[in-house]
């Protein structure tokens, strides 16, 4: 049975398109480019802790690689004030996914000094939103550089320069890179440790900005951060006529059906039945789906049971998808008697079934339910507090996933030599990363509800990064009980800090 494969792929990484049909970008004004910029004082509490901090708010002109200016990059920067001098104090850039989306997610959600309080695992009332000081901040720890690429945000391509040059996984990990060396380079910042964090598709940024900073501009980090990552192009996309994904996104599917009391039999602990559906998955269902057609019947019959079991999903559903139902059907099928679809970002939001008879989600009730809270309130406080862009326009998505160029060169070629290979996967950029930098070490932030990139194929890719046991002992990965962006569960905010922070300290030795 074959299913769309654009379908797949446009659902899985416009996570938070909140505004996904934006026409395309123009470049900016043809008028000489210059750095443009609000500096306001502030002070936030942390941890009982009075923090004073310098926030600056505006755009950097980025040059390509023959010093000739290429795009306005826009930026918030978040710096400790009477904390020591500056060039010593760990600084961390931080950037959401998409491909195409802007950073208002973690810069409100969970990284900056400010704060918007949306529902958990329900939808938020409409306005007026409440914005509150963020005690879970990362500000008394490092200071924070919150980056928007190129097309969202306020960053644009100037006038020479072509939204190509911008749009795709190399060009995308250049012009990043750029921005960061020359973040650096204007602000002093030189010595000071250095942390990349990256969200959903900024996982694969990451990895990819991590070596190419080290390998073309001369910066180790001391860390990097990846938070519910998408590494690997192959692995994360189910429905494309490849069975590995599938197996890989088994257990979340059958940890949704958990949460949503989906099962004929539930068991209490949520980690055991998540282990104990990996099991299945690894030594059952991907034994099946590797012999297609030469599956014997009984064999058939007895995955097909094992799979409705574990996912409140019918073995009728289970065969007639011939064994294979992606994240988007299920999500509208595990709900559909209550008339009801789960979503993906994180599964333990439902919303109203808008088609009963529909295959596929046609909306994910995750992002209606938070997305006009983070966009109403980031704009509110981008005006007024930070004074900055009321006279612009902000795209929270730049709408550049369709025009996104997916090609990749991964670091020292392959058995073809370099060339760019149709499907990235820039673990294997982060894994030579980390073997040319062995004091560099990784933090792996992942939820158990997220079926935008669920845990076994974040695992998977981790697995099989090449690394020696020294550089493996550096990557550490930490669970939440909640989805994509973990941090909207209240008790897993608490965790995210705790972990974020503890991971700062000893990557940084500050």
């Amino acid at each position: 049975m074959r299913r769309p494969v654009i379908h797949g792929i446009a659902v899985l990484l416009l996570a938070f398109a909140v505004h996904a049909q934006e026409p395309e970008l123009a470049p900016a004004a043809a008028e000489t480019p210059e750095a443009k910029s609000s500096v306001t004082p502030h002070e936030v509490a942390i941890g009982g802790e009075t923090v004073k901090y310098e926030a600056t708010a505006g755009w950097l002109i980025v040059n390509d690689g023959k010093e000739k200016p290429a795009a306005r990059f826009g930026y918030t920067a978040y710096i400790r004030q009477g904390a020591g001098e500056a060039a010593e104090r760990p600084v961390t850039f931080a950037y959401n996914g998409g491909p195409g989306s802007s950073s208002i997610w973690l810069h409100m959600g969970v990284l900056g000094p400010r704060r918007v309080v949306v529902a958990d695992a329900e939808f938020t009332l409409p306005p007026p939103y409440e914005v509150v000081d963020n005690a879970n901040s990362i500000l008394d720890v490092t200071d924070l550089v919150m980056i928007d690429p190129v097309g969202t945000g306020y960053s644009r391509p100037l006038d020479e320069s072509k939204g190509g040059e911008f749009w795709g996984v190399d060009q995308d990990i250049d012009s990043v890179s750029r921005f960061i060396k020359a973040w650096v380079a204007e602000n002093g910042r030189w010595s000071s440790p250095k942390i990349l964090l990256g969200e959903s598709y900024g996982g694969m940024r990451s990895a990819g900005v991590a070596w190419e900073l080290l390998s073309t501009h001369g910066m180790a980090l001391n860390g990097v951060v990846l938070v519910s990552p998408f590494l690997s192009f192959v692995d994360g996309f189910d429905g494309l006529g490849v069975d590995l994904p599938h197996v890989l996104f088994l257990p979340t599917l059958a940890a949704t059906a958990w949460y949503h009391e989906a099962l004929d039999e539930r068991p209490d602990d949520l980690v055991a039945f998540i282990d104990e559906v990996k099991r299945f998955a690894y030594d059952e269902y991907a034994p099946a789906l590797l012999r297609g057609t030469s599956l014997g019947e009984e064999e058939r019959a007895a995955v097909v049971a094992g799979l409705a079991r574990r996912t409140g999903v019918s073995e009728t559903y289970w065969d007639r998808a011939d064994l294979r139902v992606t994240h988007t059907q299920f999500v509208q099928e595990l709900l559909r008697d209550r008339e009801q679809t789960a979503g993906r970002i994180d599964s333990r939001f439902a919303g109203p079934s808008f088609n009963l008879l529909g295959e596929f989600m046609d909306y994910d009730p995750f992002n209606a339910a938070v997305g006009p809270a983070f966009t109403s309130a980031f704009l509110d406080y981008y005006h007024r507090e930070l004074e900055f862009g009321r006279d612009l326009e902000y795209h929270v998505s730049g709408g550049v996933f369709g025009q996104w160029d997916w090609s990749h060169a991964p670091p020292g070629g392959g058995a073809f030599g370099t060339f760019q290979l149709p499907f990235p996967n820039t673990a294997r950029d982060l894994a030579r990363a980390m073997g040319q930098s062995p004091g560099m070490k990784v933090l792996v932030q992942q939820g158990h509800f997220d079926l935008a990139t669920p845990q076994a194929a974040t695992e998977y890719a981790v697995d099989h990064m090449d690394l020696q046991p020294a550089q493996r002992a550096n990557i550490t990965i930490e669970y939440y009980d909640a989805g994509h962006m973990m941090y909207l569960h209240p008790p897993s905010l608490v965790k995210y800090k705790d972990d974020l922070a503890r991971f700062i300290v000893e990557a940084t030795g500050r």
